[in-house]
């Protein structure tokens, strides 16, 4: 079989997406690789398809139970023995898999970084049975990743211990150029195949409300409400939002779940089942859920708080719409939530780590904070903030997201910049944007007469400026680098590059919202995956789901691994009547054909016979045809 067999045979798909054919051909030539795409490109296809075809055993670094419990499951069901290896095993279980890994009865071995140290497990990859190391997640291997874990540079030793060299692959959604070059130089890929295909989601539509205090509940309430039949989660910084918000949507009758490391293990655990099997619409969790979920039908995002990072919020908000399907993310921010984060990040515990390298962590956690920051005060197309964040060049706005369906007022403060300029010359760079601020105002304060800023020449050079303003300029002047701002627990602000600013055709715009804020967040109503459904073509699409939901049951298995509701709605649209019609559906392989396929074919035809005339979809005009 070829790699092009194996993605029909097994995952029921007809072709690759952008980048995998790429990645896997250059896997199965026996060159290393490294592939940074996004969430619900298809990374997992990548490694393994080659692992299929490859003669030894793929072994699989990846840093989370529940991610590693999830893949195999889903291997499992498409026909494929896959096992893991973790700390949720006993030893006598681990002895077992890896006998039948050498038997060759497993082709794909999940397993945590820290098992590689284990002599057993040594033992095992000495034989030369391993073809290739592939490393998901490979973002946790650089300090310059927002989920460094020093766990993960034991790879490198691991690999050159064993007696012949693996492909190398390494796999991640979130990498800046800093934590790129980092991934290729600790796993010491050779010659990689380095594949990028972008860091953007066309169908996520992001949007920033300004909300504080209980406008947040009531936003967070309003919304669920408003698409009560969809699947979502709602990310609070702390336990005790998340605690609160629960307590709140649960007495309003909402079906809610929630999540956070302060649950007892089993409650954490039930609360995440009810999730995944869909006896939860809406989950409230803190950060700690979410990686290995691959729910593929979560239609919103809410972050109750800023996150700390572009990658956090990129890799959080990522959870909508895996299987393609219009979703929303929206990120509800207010000046507290910068508080908070400082707060988070002083005590962030740093086991085994230098102190040199502590104090650069640090240092780094402050500068994304500042970016993810910079996010949520933007006034331009958020989507191209986020793709210019991860090095992704950009060009017109994207009219998807908040702020290009937001009307926004044009201010010309170039004049003022120059005052701040001004200002920032005669601090000499010693203090923060407050002091700043106030002595533009002119404010009376003590603390700027003890400062000495009242016998500047700036000292109220923009009195006629609320104190809105003028933050909206700095914000403005310090996306454009006219101002830099030094990170730490006592940032001041220093001048930047100015050398544009003097020239004669330099402008300094700032935009603020022309209009009041409402509730919903965006003007744009997104479509839904079923929106191509008719009526009727939608009652089917239910009776699949309720299907696959005792199905799912009788399996004890999360409903989206049975068949995604993206594979649901293809069915609805062709109406298959047999095995070879059915295994044209997208993500209908031979293995999920023989164990589920008929189930769904009897339903379809048992709804053709009751309404034959029924219009279905706006590609299939009736059920007759």
């Amino acid at each position: 079989m070829n790699a092009a067999e194996i993605l029909k045979k097994y995952f029921g798909y007809d072709s690759f997406r952008d980048g995998q054919k790429n990645i896997i051909d250059a896997v199965l030539s026996g060159r290393d690789a490294l592939a940074i795409m996004p969430t619900g490109a298809g990374k997992s296809v990548c490694y393994q398809v080659p692992a299929l075809l490859f003669s030894g055993v793929t072994l699989v670094i990846s840093p989370l139970i529940s991610l590693m419990q999830d893949q195999v499951k889903a291997l499992n069901e498409a026909g494929v023995h896959a096992a893991y290896i973790n700390s949720s095993l006993t030893e006598m279980q681990i002895s077992k898999a890896l006998i039948l890994a050498e038997k060759g009865v497993y082709k794909i071995i999940y397993v945590a970084p820290e098992r590689l140290e284990s002599a057993g497990f040594m033992k095992f990859a000495r034989k030369g049975m391993i073809s290739m190391v592939t490393v998901d997640e490979a973002h946790c291997i650089s300090q310059w990743g927002q989920d460094f874990r020093p766990s993960y540079l034991k790879i490198v030793d691991f690999i050159e211990a064993l007696p012949q060299k693996p492909v190398v692959s390494a796999f991640t959604a979130t990498a800046t150029r800093e934590v790129k070059n980092d991934i290729e130089c600790i796993l010491k890929l050779k010659d990689p195949n380095i594949v990028i295909t972008g860091f953007d989601r066309k169908n996520l539509y992001y949007s920033v409300e300004h909300v504080s205090g209980k406008q947040k509940d009531y936003f967070v309430a309003d919304y669920i409400s408003g698409h009560a039949n969809e699947s979502g989660i709602v990310y609070c910084a702390t336990r005790k939002n998340v605690d609160t918000l629960y307590e709140k949507l649960f007495k309003q009758g909402v079906s809610v779940s929630k999540y956070h490391a302060g649950i007892d293990n089993e409650i954490r655990k039930k609360n995440q089942d009810d999730f995944i099997y869909d006896r939860a619409q809406v989950m409230i969790a803190t950060n700690a859920f979410g990686m290995g979920i691959d729910k593929s039908n979560v239609r919103y995002v809410i972050h109750y708080n800023m996150p700390q990072s572009m990658e956090n919020y990129y890799q959080e908000a990522g959870r909508a719409g895996r299987d393609g399907g219009d979703s929303k993310c929206i990120l509800l921010f207010s000046a507290q939530d910068v508080m908070i984060n400082k707060f988070l990040l002083e005590k962030k515990e740093f086991e085994g780590t230098d102190f040199a390298d502590i104090e650069l962590v640090k240092e780094r956690d402050l500068h994304r904070l500042r970016a993810m920051e910079g996010y949520c005060k933007s006034t331009w197309c958020l989507r191209n903030y986020i793709l210019g964040y991860f090095g992704e060049k950009t060009s017109a706005p994207c009219d998807n997201c908040g702020n290009c369906h937001r009307e926004f007022a044009e201010d010309d403060m170039t004049d003022d910049a120059k005052w701040v300029i001004n200002c920032i010359a005669e601090t000499r760079g010693r203090f923060g944007q407050n002091i700043v601020i106030g002595t533009l105002l002119g404010a009376n304060r003590a603390r700027l007469k003890e400062a000495g800023t009242v016998s500047y020449r700036s000292y109220g050079a923009l009195a006629h400026r609320s104190e809105k303003e003028i933050r909206l300029l700095m914000d403005k002047m310090l996306e454009e680098g006219y101002l830099l701002r030094t990170d730490g627990e006592y940032s001041v602000l220093k001048m930047g590059d100015i050398t544009r600013l003097k020239e004669e055709t330099a402008r300094v715009l700032v935009r603020r919202s022309a209009e009041k804020e409402t509730p919903s967040g965006s003007r744009k109503t997104n479509k839904r995956s079923t929106d191509a459904l008719a009526s009727a073509g939608f009652k089917l699409f239910e009776k699949l789901r309720q299907l696959r939901l005792a199905i799912a049951k009788e399996e004890a298995m999360p409903p989206y691994i049975i068949f995604s509701d993206k594979t649901l709605i293809d069915m609805c649209e062709k109406l298959p009547e047999n095995k070879q019609q059915m295994l044209a559906v997208s993500g209908v392989g031979e293995n999920k054909f023989n164990k589920y396929g008929q189930k769904f074919l009897e339903e379809i035809a048992d709804f053709r016979d009751r309404y034959p005339h029924a219009v279905i979809s706006v590609k299939t005009e009736s059920a007759e045809e």
